[in-house]
């Protein structure tokens, strides 16, 4: 079960609108050779694009318009090759167009774009390129480096709004919550917009406060300027609704964003997971069936393999999980630790000795409470209970107040496999008291041991 990835105010109404500059990237799809061409190698003559700021928030940005900016982009840099700012934009939408669309095959091209602007810039007054690099390896899931990177930008320019939201995602991912509170706040003082609020609200949720992470989230969507502003608050307020077990209005906010960006693959996947909580399996599988067609990644592939399983359709099932292998794979070909992914889907669907490595692999670079969970469980599939049970209790000291349906599952189930029936049916029960649709296999495994817990008492 792959549990929401997370995408963060003390909020400054005098800042509530802003303007989203025309920006970058290619038609999403799994086609590599058309994105490197683009830049390099097309010479076909085409009116030049105005240059475009490295400062736009790529990440909200429909698809559509994404890869209307960045053909518009590869043109300009054809007829202005030397302009660095341009490139650094480039590398930026090679970066997001990566993370969404599930090609890992983009992150090189980034990189060389990136390269290409400090070539012509260099970094000591390059924060764009620093910027984009630090959000390549966060990308990449090298935290470490990224929050390094965000530094050296942010030293370059201490107001660049992509270093401060990196840098709060490094710290996040590295499991230092204080730190990133931290952060936050200052992000928010110097950049105040939609990428630190929506991070300041997931920050909050990790530290317990989920009735000030709405708050945050639905005074962001009030000031949304844009239909991608709006359409990227209200899936983050439908995630924070589903994983409080809130299926209607999750669904609600899901269909708030889908309403500004129909093609909004993050609402569509969460409006097929809240659909399948309320039951409505015929259309969460066609959510769940376009979204993958569109972008292949491990969340999405896993939660649909998982409805297939809860449905009887186990062969269906088994191509999603082997495609996410597959994924994996061509990930780490391109340089992207993929061992949180990999360990989660290995415990639950398939080798669960290649789920240890993965999982011990991953803490090794970072303590979260994601990794501490992802270890407990790898643990326990491979059948040493007593030191999953060791990282379980870690997963829930590393930021005490946080509540997550999956991570309470997995407690109970080693916990019941130690034969420790009062904490099982405690932990099992208050997953599915928190979110009962929390995954459509794990939710059915979880009601199936506490009946049976139940019947033991």
């Amino acid at each position: 079960m792959l549990v929401r990835k997370p995408q963060f105010a003390r909020w400054d109404g005098r800042h509530g609108r802003w303007r989203i500059a025309a920006v970058v990237a290619v038609a999403l799809g799994l086609t590599a050779g058309s994105v490197a061409s683009g830049a390099d190698g097309d010479a076909t003559p085409r009116r030049a694009a105005p240059a475009l700021a490295a400062v736009v928030p790529v990440e909200r940005l429909a698809a559509g318009d994404l890869a209307q900016g960045i053909a518009a982009l590869q043109r300009h840099l054809r007829d202005q090759p030397r302009d660095a700012t341009g490139w650094a934009t480039l590398g930026a939408a090679y970066v997001e167009q990566a993370r969404t669309g599930g090609d890992p095959t983009r992150y090189p091209q980034a990189e060389k774009a990136f390269g290409r602007s400090l070539a012509l810039r260099p970094a000591a007054g390059n924060d764009a390129a620093l910027a984009g690099l630090a959000a390549l390896a966060a990308a990449r899931h090298d935290f470490a480096g990224a929050l390094s990177l965000a530094d050296h930008a942010l030293r370059v320019n201490p107001y660049s709004e992509r270093a401060l939201s990196t840098r709060v995602d490094a710290l996040v991912e590295l499991g230092r919550y204080d730190a990133a509170l931290a952060a936050v706040r200052l992000a928010d003082r110097r950049r105040p917009g939609i990428p630190v609020f929506t991070r300041y609200a997931y920050v909050l949720e990790l530290r317990g406060d989920t009735d000030g992470s709405r708050r945050v989230l639905r005074r962001a969507l009030e000031s949304a300027y844009t239909p991608a502003d709006e359409a990227y608050v209200a899936t983050a307020l439908g995630q924070l609704e589903f994983g409080r077990g809130r299926f209607e209005e999750a669904a609600g906010h899901f269909g708030t964003a889908l309403r500004a960006d129909p093609r909004n693959v993050a609402a569509q996947e969460g409006r097929g997971r809240a659909r399948a909580a309320l039951g409505d399996t015929t259309r969460a599988v066609a959510d769940l069936e376009d979204v993958v067609r569109r972008h292949p990644l491990p969340g999405q592939l896993a939660a649909l393999g998982e409805l297939y399983e809860a449905l009887g359709r186990r062969e269906h099932a088994g191509e999603q999980y082997a495609l996410v292998r597959t994924w994996t794979r061509l990930a780490r070909a391109n340089g992207v630790a993929t061992d949180l992914e990999s360990a989660l889907v290995e415990a639950d669907h398939g080798d669960a000795a290649e789920a240890l490595k993965a999982a011990r692999a991953e803490w090794a670079r970072r303590q979260s409470v994601h990794t501490a969970d992802a270890l407990a469980w790898a643990l326990h599939t491979a059948g040493r209970h007593a030191e999953a049970l060791t990282y379980a209790k870690k997963a829930a000291s590393l930021s005490p107040r946080y509540r997550n349906a999956s991570f309470l599952f997995h407690r109970g189930m080693i916990e019941r496999a130690l034969g420790d029936d009062a904490g099982a049916r405690r932990n099992l029960a208050a997953a599915l008291a928190l979110n009962p649709g929390f995954s459509a296999t794990g939710a059915r495994e979880a009601k199936a041991a506490l009946t049976a817990l139940e019947g033991r008492s």
